[in-house]
């Protein structure tokens, strides 16, 4: 995987601070609280049991109105890849996350500079396995036997510490403004994906949360700068397959 360090003024001060996704986008309002309080992408959940599930017809109108002012990422959860493809058509999608069970296999069936592979460890030794997969970056969440994430869980910090010591790393799974600052200086993840600690309920997001999350996680520097996942994925991603 190569890594692109962003290029101009603006974008290498952006490359000081970690990078932030707001997931589970459902309307017009709450994505562009998400781009006017500073976030790098969001995120929309094509995944129908999810109680922030969006259509890919709303979801594009909705990307419609924040196009190219932010990275959009559309989530999956164990679908076949026609349909994934399909959607990142329909929706002008710049990034997919697989947020399921799929294979090593499923995923050569992307360009690895589009993919986010999530995992929910329990222990390190669910780790054995991400030397198999070829992707942008790892997203950690908490395990939940049912649910594929959205669960306001906290996530396994010391598997994601693990992981981002030698991959790139998206750290989730119930962070809020309160506890952010902790989860950043305790794994050192490359980015941060907050989506129920940023709500009034579900499906519907505070601005006032999501200011506060922005700006508290704001105070950290990535664990390394190079390995930009969403502004390297808007700029360049979409153009390469």
């Amino acid at each position: 995987m190569t890594w692109e360090r962003n290029s101009g003024s603006c974008q290498e001060k952006q490359a000081m601070t970690i990078e932030i996704k707001i997931c589970g986008i459902t309307s017009t309002e709450d994505a562009l609280a998400a781009v006017e309080s500073g976030a790098d992408a969001v995120g929309f959940i094509f995944h129908r049991p999810s109680p922030r599930y969006v259509s890919p017809e709303s979801a594009k109108r909705i990307i419609k109105n924040i196009f190219g002012k932010i990275t959009t990422v559309g989530v999956f959860v164990n679908v076949d890849v026609k349909t994934v493809m399909d959607t990142m058509t329909q929706c002008r999608l710049d990034l997919i996350q697989l947020h399921g069970s799929e294979p090593p296999e499923y995923c050569r069936r992307f360009s690895p500079s589009r993919i986010i592979k999530a995992f929910s460890p329990r222990s390190e030794h669910d780790l054995s396995d991400l030397d198999l997969y070829d992707v942008r970056a790892f997203l950690v969440d908490a395990y939940d036997p049912k649910r594929c994430g959205g669960t306001g869980r906290q996530s396994n910090w010391e598997a994601a510490s693990l992981i981002a010591k030698s991959h790139p790393l998206i750290l989730a799974g119930g962070l809020t403004p309160e506890n952010i600052s902790e989860a950043i200086t305790t794994v050192s993840p490359h980015a941060v994906d907050i989506n129920s600690g940023v709500e009034r309920a579900p499906g519907e997001k505070d601005p006032d949360k999501i200011r506060i999350a922005i700006q508290n996680a704001r105070r950290h520097t990535p664990a390394e700068e190079t390995k930009r996942i969403f502004h390297a994925g808007h700029r360049s991603a979409s153009s390469t397959g």
